[in-house]
């Protein structure tokens, strides 16, 4: 039986790379590459593809959203990520995604994910996954970890907003909610905490 696969990846060179990949298996059928999100889940709403792989660059809080509502669905859902945070897999874990694959792995790692995928199992770095579901003592949630995460790459509150896709006065709320978790004096410190604790 063969497996429906869906692509979406708004990188428009590697979707159709991944797709001309895919499509010189015998056992996969490439159903139909989206070019956003978005367009990936009215895919996914109207033809119930097996696996929808959806590409993720870490700035894209779109990506684990779409991904959850097409598992959702009852199609299993795959990241593929250009690098992975444990509060990705902490994130994608919870969200019932089936796995998240680095676009550095091997193309015969890519489709062996696939196949384990949609035989039901989970695909996740088993390090980076204990590293990250250890983390139960951390008080923060995912949109604020995401928010966390900006702050350490030294986003200001007007990019982490844009990259979210969330209002500036928003971005305030998560950041002073996550510092009034963590027991922190100001975001700063926050992200000395959270790094202290290895959060992230």
């Amino acid at each position: 039986m063969g497996i429906d696969v869906l692509v979406s990846d708004d990188l428009h060179l590697s979707r159709f790379a991944l797709a001309a990949l895919l499509e010189r298996r015998e056992e996969v059928r490439v159903v139909g590459p989206a070019e956003s999100n978005f367009a990936a889940l009215q895919f996914a709403e109207t033809h119930r593809p097996d696996v929808a792989i959806i590409g993720f660059e870490g700035e894209d809080s779109d990506a684990i959203t779409i991904a959850e509502k097409i598992a959702h669905l009852g199609c299993r859902s795959m990241l593929l990520a250009t690098a992975v945070t444990r509060s990705v897999v902490r994130q994608a874990f919870d969200a019932g995604i089936a796995g998240i694959v680095e676009r550095s792995v091997s193309p015969r790692q890519f489709v062996e994910a696939i196949h384990r995928v949609h035989q039901g199992e989970r695909v996740f770095d088993a390090e980076l996954t204990v590293a990250a579901l250890s983390n139960s003592d951390c008080p923060l949630s995912a949109r604020e970890f995401s928010v966390l995460e900006h702050v350490a790459r030294g986003d200001t509150v007007r990019e982490i907003a844009g990259r979210m896709h969330l209002s500036q006065g928003t971005v305030r709320n998560y950041l002073a909610s996550m510092v009034t978790k963590m027991g922190a004096r100001n975001r700063i410190d926050a992200l000395r905490i959270a790094r202290d604790a290895r959060w992230i």
